[in-house]
């Protein structure tokens, strides 16, 4: 009897501690966050996949696990329960992440701090913030010259924008291929710049190291091509 309380214990145990395996954990804190859902999730084609989720009542502090095989995207939604939602997307990798961001402004107050990919992420959207705040005066401008009916003003305006958009994709562009051994590359190549040339998108893809080119989003990058090249020789 004694041994069988013995064994019972051992497979109690081992159960609840292959439960608990996770490679992956989520701290996070939303300041003025008393009552809703986290969730966890990642894209999986065009399906948004929920991988955790806990329900808050009282604390602004939560945590969520998951196992990655890769350092891929993930999303944190938060439910508020009254209708509104929010989203922080970031980058993921073995270990811990943390996301710290309020209830009033969840999307654009988020801080993350975790992953080496998360931090080439941030200095890509760093200056792309520069490039967003830039084009939201000109669309100021644009709206003030169309009041006064500035006609050479809108046309100025219009180049502007061009060109702007131009800056922008070149710097991307560039972004990704200085930083040929981060998976933030091929991901920016999908997600920010599948509209421009095969030739860049090669160029980018080429720059990468073996490693990368063999990740997930180095994958995807490749089929991409060779998908647009299909579709241009038909």
């Amino acid at each position: 009897m004694k041994q069988f309380i013995i064994v019972l214990l051992g497979l109690l145990l081992f159960s609840c501690g292959k439960e608990e395996q996770h490679d992956f954990t989520l701290k996070g804190h939303v300041k003025g966050l008393k009552k809703g859902t986290v969730y966890l999730q990642k894209q999986q084609d065009t399906i948004m996949v929920t991988l955790d989720s806990l329900d808050i009542n009282g604390s602004s502090n939560f945590e969520l696990h998951t196992n990655l095989a890769e350092p891929e995207i993930l999303f944190l939604k938060l439910d508020k329960k009254d209708n509104e939602e929010g989203t922080v997307v970031f980058f993921a990798d073995k270990g811990i992440t943390e996301i710290n961001s309020t209830l009033k402004n969840f999307n654009f107050d988020a801080v993350v701090k975790g992953s080496k990919q998360q931090e080439v992420l941030d200095e890509y959207l760093l200056m792309m913030s520069k490039f967003n705040n830039k084009n939201l005066d000109m669309i100021k401008e644009s709206f003030e010259s169309q009041k006064a009916k500035d006609t050479s003003k809108i046309a100025a305006l219009k180049t502007d924008f061009d060109n702007l958009l131009k800056r922008k994709y070149l710097y991307t562009i560039n972004f990704a291929v200085n930083h040929p051994d981060s998976e933030v590359s091929p991901y920016l190549a999908i997600s920010e710049v599948p509209n421009t040339s095969i030739k860049f998108l090669e160029e980018i893809y080429t720059s990468l190291n073996d490693n990368i080119k063999a990740s997930k989003y180095g994958e995807q990058l490749k089929a991409f091509i060779e998908e647009r090249k299909s579709e241009e020789n038909q």
